[in-house]
């Protein structure tokens, strides 16, 4: 009998482990088709980490994990694109310098894998540096998925100083979505808070906010 994935966020481990999935890939389809930047609003608990895992295998091409879902009789090309997955979930983020080193870490990660030379510049310059070379180098645009942007926020929630240290340094971090539009195949943030209450996403007005959406209920 298949077992139920209590707790299992990755898409591939569900899949190759016998795990019970709920087909939700045939609404991934249609985001994919019908738009570029979205933002998710979920409670904590409600496969939003799962969404962005299943969304990372789909953009690597992976269509084996795929296989008898509903995107597999949807999806013909199978396309590998280059994929920045950024897990903002996992820190407690006590100071902005833990912040700013979360963030760094992630940006030398992907250096090291497109052969960039790490360099003393401000992280939103690192940033775009990685989704440009990233770009040229795979002759694909970049998949960027964020998941639980708002986590180092609901830390600081009663803290005003830190708070407002948190908003600069995430709004200079997310606002390079933005400005390398060009470079950019799709983009999903997802979170439990609404981004309009944040005060981080004034730069970022594009994103599409589906989560009040009837025909992604289900998401």
């Amino acid at each position: 009998m298949k077992k139920f994935p209590i707790g299992i966020q990755d898409f591939e481990s569900i899949r190759t482990r016998g795990f019970h999935y709920v087909d939700k890939t045939k609404l991934i389809y249609d985001l994919v088709e019908n738009g570029v930047y979205y933002f998710l609003s979920r409670p904590r608990r409600f496969g939003k980490s799962l969404l962005i895992s299943t969304l990372k295998y789909y953009f690597e091409g992976r269509r084996d994990l795929f296989e008898g879902l509903a995107i597999d009789k949807l999806e013909t090309e199978w396309k590998k694109y280059p994929v920045l997955h950024i897990d903002m979930s996992g820190n407690n983020f006590t100071s902005g310098e833990v912040v700013e080193a979360h963030i760094s870490d992630m940006i030398s990660e992907w250096e090291k894998q497109y052969g960039i030379a790490e360099t003393d510049f401000p992280y939103s310059t690192r940033f775009k540096n990685v989704i440009k070379t990233a770009y040229e180098k795979s002759g694909c645009k970049v998949v960027v998925l964020i998941d639980e942007y708002d986590n180092p926020m609901h830390r600081v929630l009663y803290d005003d100083k830190l708070r407002k240290e948190y908003q600069h340094i995430l709004h200079g971090f997310y606002s390079v979505l933005k400005a390398n539009g060009a470079y950019i195949h799709f983009a999903m943030l997802t979170g439990v808070t609404r981004f309009s209450q944040m005060g981080i996403f004034s730069g970022l007005n594009n994103l599409n906010d589906i989560s009040m959406r009837d025909e992604y209920s289900a998401i």
